[in-house]
């Protein structure tokens, strides 16, 4: 099947069996296209967001997605949301708050986001926190990714004034980065 549809703002038009995942369709396009590396395979069971794209400005899973259903739709991934020179919000404030740190889960965390933020320009914590909880980060325990989702809807709406109050698990995350772990000496005392 001759497949046709928008990636990342470019016009895209390649042979594929009907059956094949998204997923693998945008991993492995080839010439004279880019491959989507940014677009992970975590579990392949739409478990874990590692795949999350945009289509048409909604935020799927592509593993669980038919290459045929992506005819002519707009499809972005974590790529075409900005680049190193002109990073999307989410992007930067997701580097500034340190919430990248393996960075498996980083674009698809940015995909959920941005389509969070596109919707909803002034998100709750718990917004964010149900909008991202369909992508698995096993490094940051969420406190600087919902940061994160915070302060570039904050950079977005032009809002200068600080952070929404985060509650207990900010401060839980912050005093644990903080504070020296005690170490118990042999035979004494901590």
């Amino acid at each position: 099947m001759m497949l046709r549809f928008r990636l990342n703002g470019q016009d895209v038009e390649v042979e594929t069996a009907p059956d094949r995942r998204a997923v693998d369709l945008l991993r492995d396009m080839g010439a004279p296209y880019p491959d989507m590396k940014d677009v992970k395979e975590g579990c392949g069971t739409g478990e874990c967001g590692a795949c999350s794209v945009l289509v048409d400005g909604a935020h799927k899973l592509s593993c669980l997605m038919l290459a045929a259903q992506l005819e002519g739709r707009e499809v972005t991934t974590p790529a075409g949301l900005g680049n190193e020179a002109a990073p999307h919000a989410i992007q930067q404030a997701l580097a500034e708050h340190g919430a990248v740190q393996c960075g498996f889960c980083t674009p698809g965390m940015s995909i959920a986001a941005a389509a969070l933020l596109a919707e909803n320009p002034d998100p709750t914590r718990a917004d964010i926190r149900t909008a991202i909880s369909g992508n698995l980060c096993r490094c940051t325990g969420y406190v600087m990714i919902v940061d994160a989702v915070e302060e570039a809807a904050r950079k977005m709406r032009g809002d200068s004034g600080p952070l929404h109050d985060a509650g207990p698990l900010r401060d839980v995350a912050r005093a644990s980065r903080k504070k020296p772990v005690a170490t118990r000496k042999k035979g004494g005392t901590p």
